[in-house]
Formats: C-alpha cells, sequence, structure tokens
C-alpha cells in the first residue's frame, strides 16, 4: 500500500515537471538524449539593464566607471531559465556614446566583440537611448510645479529623437556585426506616472503635478516610439519590447508602483527605477518575448 502511494506521488511530480518544461518552451527529451546546451546570452545598456532600483549600487565594475546593482531583471533571467549570462557589461548612468563619466554603449560593445559577443552568443538585450534623449533633465525639470519649463524641456527632448534614433541604429548594427547569430531584445520604456491620482502632492505642497506627469509620460511614448521605429529601420534582426502595457496600474504614485520615488531622497540614483517587481515584470516581458526552446543549442 504505501509502495503504490509513493508511485503515485512520483506520477504525479514527473507530470507537473513536464508541464512546468513545456511552460518554459522545452520539450521533455529521452533519458538518453544529452541535455541541450545553455543560451549563451549577454547584456548591454543603461541603468535599467544595470540592475538599478533592485539593491544597491555596487562597483566599479569591474575596473572600469561602471556601476551595477545585484537582483535586477538580468540576473533574474539567468536564475530563472536554461540560460548562461555570460557577461552584463550595462551600467548605470550610460549613454550611447561618450558622454559623461560612465561606461558608454558603444564602448560595451567594442570590449565584448569577440569575447562576450561572438558568433556563439545567442541571446542579447539591452535598454538605451533615455539618457540620450534628455531623460534626467526632464524629470528634474518635470519633478516641480512649474509646468512651463517641463513643457519646453520635454518638447525640445521631442524635438530630438531624430538625432538618438539615428544613434540607436548604430548601435543595434554594430551588436548584430558582433554577434550575428544572436537574438537581440531591445527594451523599452515604463510609463513613470499615473495622472489619475492627481497631483503628487508632500507636506501640502504639490510637487508633481498632472500635467508634468502628463508631459512626462509623453516623452516615454514618444521615446519608445523612436526605439521601435531604429529596430525596424536598422536593417538587424532586432526585436523591440514595450513594456507599457505590463506596467499599468504600477506608476510611482499607484497604490502598488514598480518604480521607485522616494521624495525624501530625491537625488537617490534608484529613483524613476524599476523595484524589485519592476525588475521581474522586466524579466517577464523578455522572456515571453523570445522562443527559448529555438535558441538551445543542440
Amino acid at each position: 500500500m504505501a509502495t503504490h502511494h509513493v508511485r503515485r506521488r512520483h506520477t504525479a511530480l514527473a507530470g507537473g515537471l513536464a508541464i512546468l518544461a513545456l511552460c518554459l518552451g522545452f520539450t521533455v527529451s529521452p533519458a538518453s538524449a544529452a541535455p541541450p546546451t545553455p543560451v549563451d546570452y549577454v547584456a548591454l545598456g543603461d541603468s535599467y539593464t544595470a540592475g538599478t532600483g533592485a539593491g544597491d549600487l555596487a562597483g566599479p565594475f569591474p575596473a572600469v566607471p561602471c556601476w551595477q546593482s545585484a537582483g535586477g531583471y538580468v540576473d533574474i533571467v539567468d536564475a530563472s531559465t536554461r540560460v548562461t549570462l555570460i557577461d552584463n557589461a550595462a551600467c548605470h548612468g550610460a549613454f550611447l556614446g561618450p558622454v559623461g563619466t560612465s561606461t558608454p554603449v558603444a564602448q560595451q560593445i567594442a570590449e565584448l566583440s569577440g569575447t562576450a559577443l561572438n558568433s556563439e552568443t545567442d541571446l542579447v538585450s539591452i535598454t538605451a537611448g533615455a539618457l540620450d534623449a534628455g531623460s534626467g533633465l526632464a524629470l528634474q525639470a518635470c519633478s516641480t510645479p512649474d509646468t512651463q519649463t517641463c513643457a519646453v524641456i520635454v518638447a525640445g527632448i521631442i524635438q530630438n529623437l531624430g538625432t538618438v534614433e539615428a544613434a540607436l541604429e548604430a548601435t543595434y548594427q554594430s551588436i548584430q556585426l558582433a554577434a550575428p547569430n544572436a537574438t537581440l531584445v531591445v527594451l523599452g520604456y515604463p510609463r513613470l506616472f499615473d495622472p489619475a491620482k492627481g497631483d503628487i502632492v508632500v507636506g501640502g505642497v504639490t510637487v508633481v503635478p498632472v500635467a508634468n506627469q502628463i508631459l512626462v509620460n509623453q516623452a516615454v511614448d514618444a521615446l519608445n516610439a523612436t526605439i521601435a521605429k531604429a529596430v525596424a529601420e536598422s536593417g538587424t534582426s532586432a526585436v523591440f519590447v514595450d513594456v507599457t502595457k505590463r506596467f499599468t496600474g504600477h506608476a510611482v504614485n499607484s497604490d502598488n508602483p514598480w518604480i521607485v520615488l522616494d521624495l525624501t531622497q530625491p537625488l537617490l540614483d534608484a529613483n524613476f527605477h524599476p523595484n524589485d517587481a519592476g525588475h521581474q515584470a522586466y524579466a517577464s516581458v523578455m522572456l515571453s518575448s523570445v522562443q527559448l526552446n529555438k535558441l538551445v543549442k543542440r
């Protein structure tokens, strides 16, 4: 009788594992078959891919001006699937080109070309372009009651997006040249505010009025459209992944935010970046955009 129950539990467990494997995009192989080789994965880009918001910044990494945080979406992808992270070169504060003090995306690609980025690379993910568009300036100007200045800054950002698009196209082309067989997943950015929640008020003072929230969201939408256009016109096999739907209801001023905003620390690096739940969402959206079973080498 005991043996009968053990067999039933083993059968149920085997069935459950088979279902899990199918959900993850893998088929159950015969016991005699060799296990599939893991997907070789490389990550590039700015603070969203560097993990900012998921934990304390840690760096320099490895010996250059590049700051990262553990527990970001890249680490989640690496830990939760049949994926081997070869290198995450993304840096907090990274522009596409040589601007600022952080390692730019162009340098990240150049340093990994021929090593982590090669013909055997299966999967690459990237977030980039927000800083080049002027996100830092917009958030500084719009996180005040001054709607007029916010509107001027956002208009300037949208007007400059053509230049950003050209730089993004060149970036995707450089990645494909370095890793010609890789699937390149280009992730967009979430809307930061939910204007339906009203003005953001601290101590009776309006910090971010609804009008400014709408303007910032318009800038994010325009940037995402630019990224999508750059992907489409890059002549590469890159895939744009929009995250705005996934983050709906989880803006900084929502009841369940997936984006960090600590108004007591306005200069906090993590502000306006995904928190732990936000990075989980990024990982989920990314994995659902690719068919891992087709990337796994056998």
